[in-house]
């Protein structure tokens, strides 16, 4: 049977990569030959992405360490993902954008994140680590689904035949603080480049019309991306000359190619809807005031900030509360008390700007909010939380469904970990300074086929086999678990906490030395390990799978993982202190 069922099935394209990993005290070298990067997008997991983790060479290499090489490991306890935070959004890779991931998440430690919640909101959320660390840690959920040999090939390929690819970037403008007066000309001229910029590489797109093309998605994002640092940092020091300062805009520079005509090949059944933490829908502020008053900006600046934080703090109530209080709890403890704190807010600011200027009105129609039951594919568009068309297109996906949490060819049960190991180790060649609050992180690539596989890594092995690590996903022996394995970059430029790219300000050390490379030092280098049960006759019929982008098929080689640091200053202090005296800690 599974002869027939691989009948006429396109050849995949065989590619060579190097992939590194950092050990206990310095860097793994992985070398192996990826079967992951697919250039078909068929519905089903292929079989032949499954490998006996026998037949896998070892092929993890620690060099060892060296004089002045920091030894310690560090050990967080964030759970398992127990209280269920799943969310399609990914705010590292692509925040402001709601389900920009177009797949679940499992989020550990702060509770409060999703795609906008602002940093001052990160540092005094709830969170489920054990020794207080609000930092976020969140990777693809994985699925087990019986159904997942259902041979969907020729919708998906019709689907494809007339899927346009749309770029999709993260909103600007309702991330400014106030507007000066004084440069309101100047920052909107700006904010049209940005539209202007998104339409041309969105009209560069239809020429990959019914196919992908991944020559043509990295030239059209690599042009935009430069386009739009060049603008957005001139907004930023344009802002800031006048006294409104934008922090983090390098973070919303990087866009996105997406695939959303696919979704329509996969139906995701009549469940009712049961949405991935339920969160509260508010107008945007920032981009409906008027042009602020020199004397108002830090005060109008100062209630906008807080309105952020109450957001995110009602969000995370609706996230722990786990239904208490009966279907009117949200509504009456949660988004009625938020409703009379935005009023209030509104006020301060309508107060403000007019004690310089005409004082606006009709703030108090963007108060209420509402708990959000759109789609959650669906993107705000221009005049409805949206900066006058600068950001993502409306998207098909629906919002996911039933206790499972379905989403267009992510179906299935979702597979608690049995166990989430998070370290931060050591250096080979040095001792290794604190990360820098809020800095972000990513590891791996969840578009290896769209985007082409030079940023993606093996992480797939088995409990007892730390020795090596796969493309593919692991058939393991009877007693061992299913493990990911996922090493982030453990050296730092020095200076920024992001990047353009999400990648630039981080990177890895040298696979054969361990030293870090010119220009970056070593800061504690995170590893998180995910185990699962998953039985053996699930493995051996190639029935469990990664959720994905559309596009990325269950690619195990789209295998990811994302990090912000939320432990506060002297807890990083402390990790850092005791992996330079060679101690185990937690």
């Amino acid at each position: 049977m599974t002869a027939n069922r691989n009948q006429g099935r396109q050849r995949r394209t065989r590619i060579i990569a190097a992939v590194t990993a950092v050990a206990a005290v310095g860097v793994l070298t992985v070398t192996f030959v990826s079967g992951g990067g697919r250039d078909t997008a068929s519905a089903e997991a292929d079989l032949a992405d499954f490998v006996p983790i026998q037949q896998v060479q070892p092929n993890v290499v620690t060099p060892p360490p060296a004089a002045g090489a920091s030894t310690g490991v560090f050990t967080v306890d964030c759970g398992t993902n127990g209280n269920g935070k799943f969310s399609p959004d990914n705010p590292v890779a692509q925040p402001g954008i709601r389900n920009g991931a177009e797949h679940l998440h499992d989020f550990v430690g702060n509770l409060a994140i999703d795609a906008n919640t602002p940093n001052e909101a990160l540092a005094v959320s709830g969170t489920t680590c054990r020794n207080g660390d609000r930092s976020s840690y969140f990777w693809p959920v994985v699925r087990i689904d019986q159904s997942v040999r259902a041979d969907r090939k020729a919708q998906l390929a019709q689907a494809l035949s007339t899927t346009q690819p749309k770029v999709s970037c993260p909103r600007v403008a309702d991330r400014l603080p106030a507007m000066p007066s004084s440069v309101s000309r100047s920052v909107r001229r700006d904010l049209a480049a940005l539209d202007r910029q998104l339409a041309t590489a969105n009209t560069a797109m239809t020429a990959s019309r019914g196919r992908i093309d991944q020559r043509l998605n990295r030239s059209v994002i690599q042009r935009l991306r430069a386009e739009r640092a060049t603008t957005i940092k001139r907004i930023a020091t344009t802002m800031s000359q006048a006294g409104s300062r934008p922090v983090g805009l390098v973070s919303l520079v990087d866009c996105e190619v997406s695939y959303d005509g696919l979704h329509a090949a996969h139906a995701v059944g009549s469940r009712a809807a049961s949405g991935a933490n339920p969160t509260v829908r508010c107008p945007s502020v920032r981009d409906k005031l008027p042009e602020v008053p020199a004397r108002a900006v830090d005060e109008v600046n100062r209630t906008l900030d807080l309105m952020d934080r109450e957001i995110a703090a009602a969000n995370e109530r609706l996230a722990t509360s786990g239904g208490q209080g009966g279907p009117d709890f949200a509504q009456n403890a949660v988004v009625g008390p938020l409703r009379a704190k935005r009023i209030a807010a509104l006020d301060r600011i309508a107060i403000a700007i007019g004690r310089g200027a005409e004082r606006p009105k009709g703030l108090e129609a963007l108060a209420p909010c509402v708990l959000d039951t759109r789609p959650v594919g669906e993107q705000p568009g221009a005049g409805d939380n949206g900066n006058d068309g600068d950001g993502a297109a409306p998207s098909a996906l629906p919002e996911p469904q039933g206790p499972n949490l379905e989403l267009p060819n992510n179906t299935g049960r979702i597979v608690q970990p049995s166990k989430v190991l998070i370290e931060y180790r050591g250096n080979a060649t040095s001792p290794v300074r604190p990360m820098p609050m809020f800095l972000r992180a990513l590891t791996g690539d969840a578009k290896p086929i769209s985007r082409g596989p030079a940023n993606a890594r093996a992480t797939w092995t088995c409990s007892g086999f730390a020795d090596r690590l796969s493309d593919k996903y692991p058939i393991c022996p009877k007693g061992s678990q299913v493990q990911r394995v996922h090493d982030f970059p453990g050296c730092w430029d020095g200076q920024n906490v992001d990047s353009a790219n999400h990648r630039d300000h981080v990177a890895f050390a040298d696979p054969a030395t361990g030293a870090c490379p010119a220009g970056f030092e070593a800061i504690p280098q995170l590893r998180i390990t995910i185990s699962y049960d998953i039985p053996r006759h699930i493995q051996l019929r190639g029935q469990y799978a990664l959720d994905s982008f559309p596009e990325e098929d269950h690619n195990p080689f789209s295998d990811h993982n994302d990090f912000i640091n939320v432990n506060s200053v002297p807890q990083m202090k402390k990790i850092a202190t005791c992996i330079n005296d060679g101690r185990r800690c937690r």
